[in-house]
């Protein structure tokens, strides 16, 4: 494999998580409007975006109506998103040099 492809197939992670980022705010935004999360699109991203957000739930429970697990859940998703930059940027290029 070239250079050329493994970036490519590295961006294209990182277009899909940077998606998810986004259903994840969209999901939180959601929770203001009454109703919306009932709706066709409120169901679809919920079922895309809860299994994720149910890992971080376990470990954070909501503090009376406040939920900060979606926060901390973003912040890994982030994280992970710059690990794969970095181990690309320290492994795989180094290869191609």
């Amino acid at each position: 494999m070239s250079l050329g492809v493994i970036a490519a197939i590295l961006n294209g992670i990182l277009f899909l998580l940077t998606v998810y980022f986004y259903a994840i705010i969209i999901y939180i935004f959601m929770s203001w409007i009454p109703g919306l999360r009932e709706s066709f699109i409120g169901e679809w991203i919920s079922r895309f975006v809860e299994p994720y957000l149910e890992i971080f739930r376990k470990i954070i429970p909501p503090l009376g109506m406040f939920d900060f697990s979606p926060i901390v859940a973003i912040f890994v998703l982030q994280m992970f998103q710059r690990g794969l930059v970095a181990i690309f940027n320290q492994f795989i290029v180094p290869m191609f040099m």
